[in-house]
């Protein structure tokens, strides 16, 4: 109660989710500590919490500096250009959708997507005829298809640290479900631009292909390159942040513009060490935090009871979903949802099902719902960008809604033929 309280009143008042969160960690430390626990005990335990979480937030780090030096290097402003050159009026918001998936499997952000592509698009579909909330609805549904599928995505890793399994197994429990909502994406997308084609104008936003240079390619195809090599997504991130800054230096960005843009981000894009200290700081917390709880089993006792009474995974998801999504009404974000979560819910269902199982269900729900709570600090940030409030582009955002009803449909599928398989065999 007294974390969640402080989670709550930071958010209610507007101060870091770290400050929030700090009372209920140290009070924590005090519970443990009045049950004989020795502090260097306690501190030992939490190291050991805060590295599980250590590679996710050397990426996230990384994460920071990866959009200035894209910025700087010019390699998103000719991302931009391409994209733009490639939506044409008549198929506007199918196309808005497929570029802002693309863009977020690249970049591995919703903000940095919409921040990059965003704007231009808004602007565009805009000055065509296109309703404001509809155009943000592609554009969001398109940013959360990286935002949770990406490897490059920072809740992804963190994801795939939490529930102790690979990212590329990860990805595989995660691909039906990816698949069926971005064909049905396109297809939702696709009838609007059938039913708002009449009365629409003719493209204003001109590209000129003609000035793309190959260099500024070369940080995306560095990152997808050695990915795709199996090599550490680590050394990807610091190769191609590396390659944008030699890019920039090239094209005579001064060294103090550089260490600027890289500490304090880009104006209008984010980015920067000083948009990220804090929620490292968090992530280690609450990997502390975690870990503590972990160790002595503090809330493990009342969510086994509560997961005893359910027999199948249908009611395990359900369950799963439902703790996931009050975690996230209160934290006000993705981080706390998925480490609490995560560890919480792992061994019952490592014990029942797979990591793997449990990875797909989170994928389609925690990884989702911060997305569609007004008060979700990553909801403000997406509705700031697009400039429409929430309430008005959630209906046009499919990704986000549908993927939590098709995974509740997949594992009451999986329960049908497994009484199924059951009852032949009898």
């Amino acid at each position: 109660m007294v974390t969640l309280s402080g989670v709550i009143l930071s958010v209610s008042i507007h101060i870091p989710l770290l400050i929030g969160f700090l009372p209920g960690f140290l009070f924590l430390v005090y519970l443990i500590n009045s049950k004989g626990v020795s502090y260097s005990k306690i501190f030992t335990i939490s190291l050991e919490g805060i590295k599980k979480t250590r590679g996710v937030i050397y990426i996230l780090l990384l994460v920071g500096f990866l959009l200035p030096s894209w910025y700087l290097s010019g390699t998103i402003e000719q991302l931009v250009t391409v994209s733009l050159h490639l939506i044409a009026p008549a198929y506007f918001l199918m196309l808005s959708f497929i570029v802002a998936s693309v863009f977020s499997m690249i970049l591995g952000t919703s903000v940095g997507t919409l921040s990059a592509v965003g704007i231009p698009i808004m602007s565009t579909g805009i000055s065509i005829g296109h309703q404001p909330e509809i155009i943000a609805g592609a554009l969001i549904a398109g940013a959360f298809v990286g935002d949770r599928t990406s490897p490059f995505s920072s809740a992804h890793q963190l994801l795939a640290h939490t529930l102790e399994i690979s990212v590329k197994e990860q990805f595989k429990a995660m691909l039906p479900t990816t698949l069926i909502s971005i064909v049905l994406g396109i297809v939702f997308f696709s009838l609007l631009d059938a039913y708002y084609q009449e009365g629409l104008l003719g493209a204003t936003y001109v590209n000129d292909l003609k000035k793309l240079s190959f260099i500024t390619f070369i940080p995306p195809l560095v990152l997808i390159g050695i990915v795709l090599v199996r090599i550490k997504i680590l050394y990807a991130f610091i190769l191609s942040i590396s390659s944008a800054c030699l890019i920039a230096l090239y094209k005579l960005t001064t060294i103090s513009e550089l260490s600027h843009a890289l500490f304090f981000g880009v104006e209008g894009m984010g980015g920067g060490f000083i948009n990220m200290y804090l929620l490292l700081l968090f992530l280690g917390l609450a990997g502390a935090y975690n870990g503590l709880l972990e160790e002595y089993k503090i809330i493990q006792s009342f969510l086994d009871e509560w997961l005893a009474t359910s027999f199948s995974l249908f009611a395990d998801t359900v369950k799963t979903m439902i703790a996931t999504t009050l975690i996230a009404m209160i934290a006000a974000n993705q981080t706390l949802p998925i480490i609490l979560t995560g560890r919480s819910f792992l061994s019952h269902w490592k014990h029942r099902y797979s990591n793997a199982e449990l990875s797909r269900v989170m994928g389609d729900s925690t990884m989702l719902v911060p997305g569609m709570l007004p008060w979700s600090v990553l909801a403000i940030m997406c509705s700031t960008i697009v400039g429409v409030p929430l309430l008005s582009y959630l209906p046009y955002a499919i990704f986000l809604w549908l993927l939590p009803l098709l995974t509740i449909g997949i594992s009451l599928l999986k329960v049908g033929k497994a009484f199924k398989r059951e009852t032949v065999n009898y």
